[in-house]
């Protein structure tokens, strides 16, 4: 039996998917191996580099704008910026004080809370 090699993405739908290309001819026993941990490096990074986009928000879940916005400020996956061209951009509802300038977590906080249900009247 052959050895079994760990990787994330499956070896044979690799190979399958190269051969359906008419300029590839025979491919390596090893060349799937290394196109699906290169998949692997490729996807960790974007993932790594999607989660400081999302954190640096000051978010807690991951979305697709926040890939969007690290596909668009980062100069190596500028050749993904065609296949995120569509996804639209939200509008952020930043809170501003007095001032004009966006509050910080304290003076959300200190917001007077909604109550929300029957209103008792006096």
């Amino acid at each position: 039996m052959g050895k079994r090699y760990k990787t994330k993405f499956p070896i044979a739908r690799i190979k399958k998917i190269m051969r359906l290309d008419e300029e590839v001819g025979k491919v390596a026993q090893v060349t799937p191996i290394l196109i699906s941990k290169s998949l692997e490096l490729f996807m960790q990074s974007l993932i790594d580099e999607t989660c400081k986009e999302t954190r640096n928000r000051g978010a807690k879940k991951m979305s697709v704008s926040h890939l969007k916005r690290c596909i668009m400020n980062t100069e190596k996956f500028d050749f993904l910026k065609d296949v995120v061209s569509n996804i639209p951009d939200p509008v952020e509802s930043l809170e501003t004080n007095d001032s004009g300038n966006v509050k910080s977590e304290k003076e959300k906080e200190t917001k007077p809370k909604v109550t929300r249900g029957k209103k008792k009247y006096v």
